[in-house]
């Protein structure tokens, strides 16, 4: 069975972006357009890990990340952020918040891939 991701982002074009990109690599992936969209679906369908952008209106990406952390339901899932977002701090405050990876836009498939392999792997329970 293939891994389930969602990616919670605001722009259209980096949601179907990384949709082709993660299907391309072997993983299910559904979307929510802004932080409250990506509460409610994570909550409903629990994935097997998340991919959320930081800048977002209604709820941004550490907000959720913080409120995903506080929520014993959804608490162990694997986050992985992506922002343009580059400032000094920027990568702590995210990790701070809760992410398990921070990476930065544009950022490479196959490390994306890699990191969310190396998540899946960690929170993976034995057979």
């Amino acid at each position: 069975m293939k891994p389930e991701i969602i990616v919670v982002d605001d722009e259209p074009h980096i949601r179907d972006m990384l949709t082709l990109l993660l299907e391309l690599n072997g993983f299910a992936v559904s979307t929510a357009v802004d932080g409250l969209d990506g509460w409610d679906k994570i909550t409903q369908c629990l994935p097997d890990a998340v991919v959320l952008d930081v800048m977002m209106p209604e709820m941004d990406g550490l907000t959720l990340c913080r409120k995903l952390r506080a929520n014993p339901q959804t608490a162990h899932l694997p986050v992985i952020m992506l922002s343009g977002k580059t400032q000094f701090g920027a990568e702590a405050e995210g990790l701070a918040a809760g992410a398990d990876f921070y990476m930065w836009k544009p950022m490479k498939t196959a490390e994306l891939v890699a990191n969310l392999n190396t998540v899946l792997a960690q929170t993976a329970v034995p057979a």
